[in-house]
């Protein structure tokens, strides 16, 4: 019995429903319950920082007085008014707060003209050092923001925003005794919980934010942080991210700091970085410098940086396989300037390397046709035993020279392949708002033509779903109605489950299919006339 294409599209499934099982999007909320929820978040930060700096408190140097943790204002501090500042590129838009010398809001501008506050509503503020504190501006340039705050003139600290044009900025947080005997309060760096994205991504934002770190042991790599207690010394930087964004936190001197910690309500909630200084009570003036990246997960923009921030880009298992696709796929759109024909190109020099293992299947799908009305009549034959119909057709596929797993095993050592590019194609940031043409706008959402009430109807699956229908016709092989529907069934399957994927990926597995059934259809055009 033939099994070829069925193993084949049944492994292909296989692979595409594990991976939407596990990172299938969740419903998204009523706006009203995002909004409630919202408070109630901030008030859960709030109490979870709370609680993580009171551990902060018990591994530092000394145990401060819990006052120091939330320092009240001076007279002086009180008379300043809380005051937002404005710092704005073309690259991004950044509020930032006098209270608690913070970021309120982080937009990154996209190619579309869109905005993307990568600070999430229940988040804000995020870099707070003492949030009820209202700092002093004692410098402000287009691009430098200096905060200072003093305690009951006790001790002093300064935050320096330094902001390049880009992406990548500097912080130096200044921590000095304004007389001696006194101590020193802890400081921390928290962002989240969550990273911020569009609306598009936001049902499974939670489920795919990381808390990360990149070792300074060599070879260096990128671990996921699941808990509070996470020696700063090991890593070089340590991130949150999400599928399409990253905000990471580059110490200068990573011996400055004692701790990462990955902060989660619960499992339901998104988790919370949180990077704390190691405070020396017997030094008067210290220093806590670092460089920080909040903006996109470019790839290609990431590895200019040479710091293994590029790591942050999900390859998924294969990902020596993604990394290759993803710089030719860059070279090509070099060439094209469109992301949609490079997509086409790289699809075609992939099935060209491997033309030899396809032939080879289709060849072994040809034989096995052709053999087909003998298996038949053997059948017939032998319908009353198994055991002698099992001897006779391996006789059968001796002599006629076709293996009946021949069309089938090729196929399968594509697989890695086409893995490598699904999660490439799903998680390039450089196929954000690409378009293709006519009505493909955006790679990486899928293709819609237009809506029928709230259903999208979209062009390029049921194109995907025609073309595998062909090209299941002219690989049938079997003679069993039940096996030839099963096979009819495979492309509506596919059809569905691309339905909601990013249109490049569809173009891929569409371009595919074309190619494979001009293959097949020479070969099976050749085996006719033989």
């Amino acid at each position: 019995m033939q099994k070829n294409t069925i193993m084949f599209v049944l492994f292909s499934t296989v692979f595409l429903l594990v991976w939407y099982m596990f990172f299938q999007p969740k419903q998204e909320q009523p706006l009203f319950m995002q909004q409630t929820q919202g408070v109630q978040q901030q008030v859960q930060k709030d109490q979870v920082l709370n609680s993580s700096q009171k551990f902060s408190s018990q591994n530092n140097s000394v145990n401060n007085d819990a006052s120091l943790l939330q320092p009240q204002n001076s007279q002086t501090a009180v008379q300043i008014k809380e005051e937002e500042i404005v710092l704005e590129t073309e690259k991004y838009k950044a509020v930032l707060s006098n209270k608690g010398a913070a970021v309120k809001s982080w937009y990154v501008k996209e190619k579309n003209g869109a905005a993307v506050n990568l600070v999430l509503p229940e988040a804000s503020p995020v870099l707070a050092n003492f949030p009820g504190s209202v700092y002093e501006i004692t410098e402000k340039t287009e691009s430098k923001i200096v905060f200072s705050y003093s305690f009951k003139d006790e001790w002093k600290i300064t935050k320096t925003f330094d902001l390049s044009q880009d992406y990548m900025h500097a912080l130096d947080i200044k921590l000095e005794k304004l007389k001696d005997g006194v101590k020193l309060p802890d400081i921390d760096l928290d962002w989240g919980p969550g990273l911020g994205t569009d609306d598009k991504e936001l049902k499974e934002n939670t489920s795919v934010t990381r808390i990360l770190g990149y070792t300074s042991t060599k070879p260096s790599k990128l671990e996921k942080i699941k808990t509070e207690q996470n020696p700063a010394q090991l890593y070089k930087w340590t991130a949150v991210d999400n599928r399409y964004f990253l905000a990471a936190f580059i110490p200068d001197n990573s011996l400055n700091f004692y701790n990462i910690s990955c902060i989660k309500q619960n499992k339901k909630t998104a988790p919370i970085l949180m990077l704390s200084a190691k405070v020396n009570q017997n030094e008067s003036i210290q220093n806590f410098s670092l460089k920080f990246y909040i903006g996109p997960k470019s790839y290609s923009y990431l590895k200019t940086f040479d710091t293994g921030l590029e790591k942050t880009v999900d390859f998924g298992f294969f990902g020596f396989l993604g990394r290759l696709a993803t710089s030719i796929l860059f070279s090509i759109y070099g060439l094209t300037g469109n992301y949609g024909w490079a997509i086409i190109i790289l699809t075609i020099l992939i099935q060209l390397l491997v033309l030899p293992l396809t032939l080879k299947s289709y060849k072994a799908m040809a034989g096995m046709k052709k053999v087909q009305p003998l298996i038949k009549d053997l059948q017939t034959r032998y319908k009353n035993d198994p055991k002698r119909l099992q001897v006779e057709m391996m006789n059968l596929y001796r002599t006629q020279k076709v293996n009946p797993f021949g069309g089938c095993l090729p196929l399968l050592c594509q697989l890695p392949i086409f893995w490598a590019l699904f999660t490439t194609l799903r998680n390039a940031y450089e196929l954000r708002y690409a378009p293709w043409i006519l009505w493909v706008k955006d790679l990486s959402a899928s293709d819609s033509l237009f809506y029928m009430g709230s259903i999208s109807f979209n062009l390029l699956p049921l194109i995907m779903g025609l073309g595998m229908f062909l090209q299941q016709k002219m690989t049938t092989v079997t003679s069993d109605p039940a096996q030839k529907k099963m096979m009819y069934i495979m492309p509506i399957i596919f059809t569905l489950m691309f339905w909601g994927f990013p249109s490049g990926l569809v173009l891929y597995w569409l371009t595919n299919s074309v190619v494979s059934m001009i293959v097949q259809f020479f070969v099976l055009k050749k085996s006719r006339n033989l």
